[in-house]
C-alpha cells in the first residue's frame, strides 16, 4: 500500500512538473511571437506579463514613465496579450488622424459579451469596426442631429437645464458638494434626447441609475476587470464575474425597462426620442435578417449614448467649478467678459462664443488640464501596420495615451499647470491648438463631441453669469490631484455659492 501511494505521488509530481514546464514553454512562445520589429517594452513576469507594473490609480502616468525608457512607441504585455502604447502628440497624431482606419477596430471585451450580446460586443463604442458599426454610428449621428444637436432647439433645452441647476445651487443654504447635482443636470440633457424626458433631481429611480453608473465605471477600471477581459474563462466563475459586472446588469435592466415601455406606447407616426427613432428603423428592416438594427443593438447603442452623454461632460464641469475655486482671478475675468458680452439678464447662446475668447480659452484649458479620459478606449489594428520602423500586426491592441498629448512638454508652455493662455494668441484672441484632442480623433472620435461642446459652454457661462464660487471658510484648499476610474475626476470638494443676480 505504501509503495502504491509513493508511486501515485511520484506520478502526480511528474505530471505537475510537466504541466508547469509546458506552461513556461507556451508563455515563452507567446511572448516571442511578434518578432524583432515589434516595439520594445519592459520585461514582464511569466504568465502575468506587465500587469502588476501598472499603477491602476494612474495608468497614464505609468505609460508616460515607460515611454521615457522605451520611446514613444512601446509595448506592454498583460498575461499573453501584447499591447502597443503611443505617447506624445506626434505619434498619436500619426496614428489617430493619418492612420485612422488602420487602428479603427476594438479588441474583445468578454465581460460585455456576457451581458446578453450574443457573444459579440454590440452598439457603437465597443463594437468591432465594420459595416454594422458604420451603420449604427451613422444612424446615431443623424438621429442626434434630427433631435437638435447643433441646433437652436437643443441649445434652448441645455440652457433650460442650466437654469434648473443654478436654482438648485442657490437653494443650498450652506456649503455643499456639487457632484450629484451636476451629474443629474448633465444626464438630463441626454435623457431628454434618448428617453424623451428629463428627471427631477430627487427622483429615486434617477439617483439609483446614476449611482449604478458611477459604480460600474469604478469597477470596470480596476485590475480585476482587466484580468477578466484578458482571461475570458474566468468570466464563467459567477461570483467573480458578478463582483465586476453587477452594476452593469442593473444598468442594462433599467434600459431594457425603458425600451419596453417605449415599445408598449410606440406610435410610428410620432417620434418622441432616440428609442422611438430606432424602433422606426427596426420596423423598416424587419424582413432583412442581415440588418444590424436589432433589439440588442438598440439596447447597447442606447447604453452608449447615455454613458457617453453623462460622465465626461459632468466630470469636466466639476473640474471647471474646482478650477474657479482655486483660481478666483480667472473666475473674475470670465465674469467680466460675460457681463460685457451677455450681461446678467439675457441667457447665454452659442452665438456668444465667438465674442468671448477668454471664456472659451478657460473652458478648453479645463478640458486639457482636467485630462478627463487619459487613455481613451483601447483601439485595435484593423490591418498590419508600420509605424516609425516598427511592424504592428493586425489584431494588436493599441493604447492611445491622450494624457501624454494634452500634457506634452514639446507642445504646451506650462503642461502641468492650469494656464488659459495656452489658448490665447498675443492679441488675446482665441487660438486653436492642434494637440487639443480630449475627444480623441479619427474614426473613433467621440460622436457626442458637438453636444459636449455646447453643454460645456452653456452650463459654464450660465454658472458664472449667475453665481460666484467660493471655498467655504472652514474648508481647506481643495486638492488638484485626480481620482482615476476610467475617467479622471476631482477629489470630493465642497463649495459655497454667492448669487450675482
Amino acid at each position: 500500500m505504501a509503495e502504491f501511494i509513493s508511486l501515485l505521488f511520484s506520478n502526480v509530481f511528474l505530471l505537475g512538473i510537466t504541466f508547469i514546464v509546458c506552461l513556461f514553454i507556451l508563455d515563452f512562445m507567446k511572448s516571442r511571437k511578434n518578432g524583432s520589429h515589434f516595439p520594445p517594452g519592459p520585461r514582464g513576469l511569466p504568465f502575468l506579463g506587465n500587469i502588476l507594473q501598472v499603477d491602476y490609480r494612474n495608468p497614464a502616468e505609468t505609460f508616460y514613465q515607460l515611454g521615457k525608457q522605451f520611446g514613444n512607441i512601446f509595448s506592454v504585455q498583460f498575461f499573453w496579450t501584447k499591447m502597443v502604447v503611443l505617447n506624445g502628440f506626434k505619434v498619436n497624431k500619426e496614428a489617430l488622424i493619418n492612420r485612422s482606419e488602420d487602428i479603427a477596430d476594438r479588441p474583445r471585451f468578454p465581460t460585455y459579451e456576457k451581458l446578453g450580446c450574443a457573444g459579440e460586443t454590440k452598439g457603437i463604442v465597443l463594437a468591432h469596426y465594420g459595416n454594422s458599426w458604420k451603420e449604427q454610428r451613422r444612424f446615431a449621428l443623424t438621429t442626434l442631429r434630427n433631435f437638435g444637436m447643433g441646433k437652436k432647439s437643443l441649445e434652448e433645452r441645455v440652457t433650460e437645464e442650466a437654469q434648473f441647476l443654478c436654482s438648485e445651487f442657490k437653494s443650498q443654504k450652506y456649503q455643499f458638494d456639487p457632484t450629484y447635482l451636476i451629474n443629474n443636470a448633465v444626464s438630463n440633457v441626454i435623457c431628454s434626447i434618448t428617453f424623451g424626458d428629463r428627471f427631477e433631481y430627487n427622483d429615486e429611480k434617477f439617483l439609483r441609475l446614476l449611482a449604478l453608473f458611477n459604480a460600474a465605471l469604478k469597477a470596470e477600471s480596476g485590475l480585476l476587470a482587466q484580468i477578466l477581459n484578458e482571461i475570458p474563462f474566468l468570466n464563467h466563475i459567477p461570483w467573480l464575474f458578478d463582483r465586476v459586472m453587477e452594476p452593469e446588469y442593473e444598468l442594462v435592466a433599467f434600459l431594457k425597462e425603458m425600451i419596453s415601455e417605449h415599445q408598449k406606447t410606440w406610435d410610428p407616426n410620432y417620434t418622441r426620442d432616440f428609442i422611438d427613432a430606432y424602433l422606426v428603423e427596426m420596423e423598416k428592416v424587419k424582413e432583412d435578417g442581415s440588418s444590424s438594427f436589432t433589439e440588442t443593438n438598440l439596447l447597447m447603442t442606447t447604453y452608449d449614448l447615455f454613458s457617453a452623454g453623462t460622465e465626461t461632460t459632468s466630470t469636466t464641469l466639476r473640474w471647471a467649478v474646482l478650477f474657479m475655486l482655486l483660481y478666483p482671478d480667472v473666475q473674475s475675468k470670465v465674469q467680466e467678459e460675460i457681463d460685457r458680452v451677455i450681461g446678467r439678464e439675457r441667457k447665454p447662446t452659442m452665438g456668444d462664443v465667438l465674442q468671448m475668447p477668454y471664456t472659451n480659452a478657460v473652458i478648453h484649458e479645463v478640458q486639457r488640464c482636467g485630462d478627463i479620459i487619459p487613455l481613451a478606449l483601447p483601439h485595435m489594428t484593423y490591418r498590419d501596420m508600420e509605424m516609425k520602423g516598427f511592424l504592428i500586426p493586425k489584431g494588436t491592441t493599441i493604447i492611445t495615451n491622450l494624457s501624454s498629448v494634452l500634457k506634452d512638454q514639446e507642445v504646451w508652455e506650462k503642461p502641468l499647470q492650469f494656464y488659459p493662455k495656452h489658448f490665447l494668441d498675443e492679441n488675446g484672441k482665441f487660438a486653436k491648438q492642434e494637440a487639443f484632442i480630449p475627444f480623441s480623433a479619427g474614426k473613433r472620435s467621440c460622436l457626442g463631441e458637438q453636444l459636449a461642446r455646447m453643454e460645456l459652454f452653456l452650463f459654464f457661462t450660465t454658472f458664472l453669469q449667475q453665481l460666484t464660487f467660493e471655498i467655504p471658510s472652514d474648508q481647506p484648499r481643495p486638492r488638484e490631484d485626480p481620482i482615476y476610474a476610467f475617467t479622471l475626476s476631482p477629489q470630493p470638494y465642497n463649495i459655497r455659492v454667492v448669487s450675482r443676480v
